[in-house]
C-alpha cells in the first residue's frame, strides 16, 4: 500500500472531515484515535485508500498549536502494537507541516485481513463518524477477507477425485469453449494439466467450481446448487401450484432447462393498434429474466447454505431469490451503477465460456433497459444479509 505524498495530504485535508480524514486537536483521547485506526483499517466503503488521522489540527482546519515531539510520535506508533488492535493494522506515523500546521500524521492502510477489532469490537467509518459495525457489516468484512484468499469455488475438495468429474464432457465440450481452437491444436499437454491451467484442479483435487459445473453428481457435493422453479396460479404461495421443477445436474444443464422454462411460460399478447403492423408483446422480456437469473446463479453463496436459487412465477410478478447477501465492494447503492465483485470468480468464468454471461457488470443496466422497452416497471431489489432478491412485475 502506498501512502499519500505531502501534496496529496494537503489536497485531502483542504476539505472537511470525511470517510478518509479525521482531525484531532491533540492525542489525549487515545481511545478515540484507536477507534479511528480500527475504522480506517476496516475500510467499510472499500475505497482502497489509506485513512488519515491528523493530530494537531482543529475540526475547522485551523492549527491547534501542539508540540509534535518524539514522545507524541512514539505514543501514536505504539498504538498499533499495544494489543488492543487485532489483527495488527499497517500504519505510518510522521511529523509533517500540513497547510501551515505542525502535525503528527497517522496514515492507516486498508487491512488485508478484516475485520480489525479494537478491544473486541469492530469499528467502521460512516462519513466523518466512527461507529460500531453491525453484524451485516462484520459479515461483509469477513467475506472481503476471504476474497483476498482463494475464493471458495477455487478451493480444492480433498474428499473428491478426478473421477468425480465428467472428463468426456470437459474434453469435448468445455475445453473448446474455454481455449482458442489453435491453442488447443498446438497444446499437447495431458488433460489433467489443462484442467490445472483452468483452475478446475488444485493439486490432485477438483475445485468446488469444477464439481458444480462438471461433476458427475454436483448436488452430492453442493446440495443447494440447484434452481427451484415454481409456477403459481395466483398471487401468493398459498395459491395452487401449476408447475414445480427442481433443476439439478451440471451447471449448463440447469441453465439450459431454466431458459426453456422461461420461454415456455412467457405469454405473448398482441398490440393491434400499432402501425403499420401488429407487434407481439410478451408479458416479460426473456433477456431481462435471463440476466437476473444468471446473476442469481453466478453470485450466490455456495459455501455456507444449502438453500436453492428460487425462481417463483406468479400471475402478476416474478420473484428471484439468490442465497447470500451482497459481496465485497458491492453495496445497495453502487450496484445500480455497474459496480461488481465476484464471490465466485471461477463460476463466473465458466458461465462466460458456456455462453451464459457475456457482459460482466452490465446485468442490471441491461435488465432495466429491456424492461423499459417492453413496458414493464423497473425491477425491485431487496438486499438482506442472507439473500438478494428481485421482483419483476408484468407489463403495464
Amino acid at each position: 500500500m502506498t501512502f499519500y505524498t505531502d501534496q496529496e495530504l494537503a489536497a485531502l485535508l483542504s476539505g472537511g472531515e470525511s470517510h478518509l480524514v479525521e482531525r484531532k486537536r491533540n492525542a489525549r483521547d487515545s481511545t478515540a484515535i484507536h477507534k479511528n485506526i480500527c475504522a480506517f483499517a476496516n475500510d467499510i466503503q472499500a475505497a482502497g485508500k489509506p485513512g488519515v488521522i491528523v493530530v494537531g489540527m482543529e475540526d475547522d482546519g485551523s492549527c491547534s498549536g501542539i508540540d509534535v515531539d518524539d514522545e507524541l510520535l512514539r505514543n501514536l506508533a505504539q498504538m498499533r502494537t499495544d494489543g488492543s488492535l487485532l489483527p495488527l493494522p499497517f500504519i505510518s506515523v510522521e511529523r509533517k507541516t500540513i497547510l501551515g500546521c505542525e502535525t503528527a500524521v497517522v496514515q492507516v492502510a486498508p487491512s488485508e485481513n478484516p475485520p480489525v477489532r479494537f478491544r473486541g469490537r469492530v469499528w467502521i467509518r460512516v462519513g466523518p463518524t466512527v461507529q460500531v459495525a453491525t453484524s451485516e457489516e462484520e459479515r461483509r468484512l469477513g467475506e472481503r477477507r476471504r476474497a483476498g484468499d482463494r475464493s471458495f469455488d477455487m478451493q480444492p475438495v480433498s474428499s473428491a477425485t478426478v473421477d468425480d468429474l465428467d472428463l468426456e464432457y470437459l474434453s469435448e465440450h468445455y475445453l473448446p469453449a474455454a481455449v482458442a481452437e489453435d491453442v488447443l491444436e498446438l497444446n499437447q499437454r495431458p488433460l489433467i494439466q489443462q484442467l490445472h491451467s483452468l483452475r478446475l484442479l488444485a493439486g490432485e483435487f477438483p475445485t468446488w467450481g469444477a464439481l458444480l459445473a462438471f461433476g458427475t453428481a454436483p448436488q452430492n457435493w453442493l446440495p443447494g446448487a440447484y434452481v427451484q422453479f415454481l409456477r403459481v396460479a395466483g398471487h401468493s404461495l398459498t395459491d395452487p401450484i401449476k408447475s414445480r421443477k427442481e433443476l439439478t445436474g451440471r451447471l449448463e444443464d440447469v441453465m439450459l432447462r431454466l431458459r426453456d422454462l422461461i420461454e415456455v411460460n412467457i405469454a405473448v399478447g398482441m398490440d393491434v393498434t400499432s402501425k403499420p403492423r401488429e407487434i407481439n408483446l410478451p408479458d416479460y422480456p426473456v433477456a431481462a429474466l435471463w440476466q437476473l437469473v444468471s446473476n442469481a446463479v453466478m453470485h450466490r453463496n455456495y459455501e455456507v447454505t444449502n438453500a436453492p436459487t428460487r425462481f417463483y412465477w406468479y400471475d402478476d410478478r416474478i420473484e428471484i431469490q439468490s442465497p447470500g447477501g451482497l459481496f465485497g465492494s458491492v453495496t445497495s447503492e453502487n450496484i445500480h451503477h455497474g459496480v461488481t465483485d465476484y464471490r465466485n470468480p471461477l463460476v463466473a468464468e465458466i458461465m462466460h465460456h458456456l455462453g451464459f454471461a457475456q457482459r460482466f457488470g452490465m446485468g442490471i443496466q441491461l435488465t432495466k433497459q429491456e424492461l423499459e422497452n417492453n413496458g414493464n416497471p423497473p425491477p425491485e431489489f431487496a438486499f438482506l444479509p442472507s439473500q438478494v432478491s428481485v421482483t419483476v412485475r408484468t407489463r403495464l
